[in-house]
């Protein structure tokens, strides 16, 4: 099994102009095992101490420019392949954490899955089977918009949508969080361990930073497209939410599919922490060119010199 991280190891990031930020994993990691409290735990406006905005997005474009460079030996590798998660409550900046971090990376080894509401062929497959038809293959970056993770957060919050589910009677009982949470772990486990490598972001916003973008998508014209009324309605549950957020995070964080709790009420943070959270990722893979045989050189040579006998 490729390594993981180490929690305690600690990344000293270059931003600005020779000032420093400590960086840790384990200021945003999940530590399996423990217990999770989002309030206690988990700031949504934590910095590090560092308020250099445009120190730290520079270094995201420095990070976004190492990550296409190791994306490039990934993929011609072709031997690990990344799956990257992101979950969040409404208005957190998934979209704009994606679309910047991953910016850099060449469109043809990257695919990126919204899961939306399954639709009535999914409700007759079980929960982790679209998750599967869209897992990247072997030198490719998988992003899931959202994921399985549904399966034990909006359906937990809302019950109604788990009755839709057509599942036996006998499995709607008090154990079946329990159940699913070991399935996805198994599930993950076995991804890693055929070399898929599995790295999982909550973006952890506060309700009154929700609440300022909410009124920003209302009162700004040019964002109202961004607005849903269901979006305002799923606020409603927020305490909800958070609780089956804890429950997740304390149960599917493991050493081979880490989650890390990004604070995300200063997007220009949560992106610095995203991206070199996947730039060590990929970093620990030790990923090498593929070598050239020497059978492989002779033929290169041979159609070289063909290539150069040509009359142009």
């Amino acid at each position: 099994m490729p390594p993981g991280l180490d929690f305690d190891k600690k990344r000293e990031v270059a931003v600005g102009d020779g000032d420093r930020v400590r960086f840790r994993f384990r200021d945003v990691a999940v530590q399996p095992g423990k217990p999770v409290s989002l309030k206690k735990d988990f700031d949504p406006d934590f910095t590090g101490g560092y308020d250099d905005k445009a120190g730290a997005l520079a270094q995201v474009a420095a990070n976004v420019e190492r990550l296409s460079a190791m994306q490039e030996i990934l993929y011609a590798q072709d031997v690990y392949s990344l799956l990257i998660i992101f979950q969040a409550m409404d208005a957190a900046g998934k979209d704009g954490a994606i679309r910047h971090v991953m910016s850099g990376v060449n469109p043809q080894g990257c695919q990126v899955t919204s899961f939306k509401a399954p639709s009535a062929d999914d409700l007759d497959h079980c929960y982790l089977g679209r998750a599967q038809k869209a897992l990247p293959g072997r030198g490719m970056i998988g992003i899931f918009n959202r994921s399985y993770y549904e399966e034990v957060l909006v359906v937990r919050v809302h019950p109604e949508l788990l009755k839709k589910q057509k599942l036996p009677p006998k499995s709607l009982d008090k154990d079946i969080w329990k159940r699913r949470f070991k399935e996805i772990n198994d599930f993950e486990k076995y991804l890693r361990q055929n070399g898929t490598i599995v790295v999982k972001f909550f973006l952890n916003v506060s309700k009154k930073e929700q609440k300022r973008r909410f009124l920003s998508r209302i009162d700004e014209p040019e964002k109202n497209w961004k607005f849903s009324v269901a979006d305002a309605e799923e606020r409603r549950y927020w305490d909800d939410y958070q609780k089956a957020f804890e429950d997740m995070l304390e149960n599917t964080s493991t050493e081979w599919a880490p989650w890390f709790v990004i604070p995300a009420d200063n997007k220009w943070f949560a992106r610095l922490a995203i991206s070199e959270a996947i730039s060590a990722v990929l970093e620990r893979l030790d990923l090498k060119m593929p070598v050239v045989g020497d059978d492989r050189k002779k033929e290169l040579s041979r159609i070289r010199e063909a290539l150069c006998a040509e009359k142009d």
